[in-house]
């Protein structure tokens, strides 16, 4: 499964930074979204490791950005990713006890 969710990880991040990379696309506000409930997903259903989920998904666009633009305000991409894959984990593990 762990295999499998690192690949569905990588595949969308890729897919994620080669939309967002294109020139008729300026929707910041959608793909911090799409990669939140994404990253959200692979953390729910792998909550052994969002901070793999997180890197694999989230960090497409942000290298994309920094090698092409030195845009390196790409980086919430990675943030949004991490929040997600952690929230993912989260709603999995339920609510903790004291």
């Amino acid at each position: 499964m762990q295999r499998i969710l690192l690949a569905v990880a990588l595949i969308v991040g890729g897919l994620l930074a080669y939309v967002d990379s294109s020139p008729a696309w300026d929707d910041t506000g959608v793909m911090a979204g799409v990669i939140f409930l994404t990253a959200g997903v692979l953390g729910f259903l792998g909550p052994q490791r969002p901070w793999l989920w997180a890197l694999a998904l989230g960090l497409w666009i942000p290298l994309l950005g920094i090698v092409q633009e030195q845009n390196y305000g790409s980086l919430v991409a990675l943030v949004m990713a991490f929040a997600g894959a952690y929230a993912g984990m989260a709603m999995r593990k339920g609510p903790v006890s004291p």
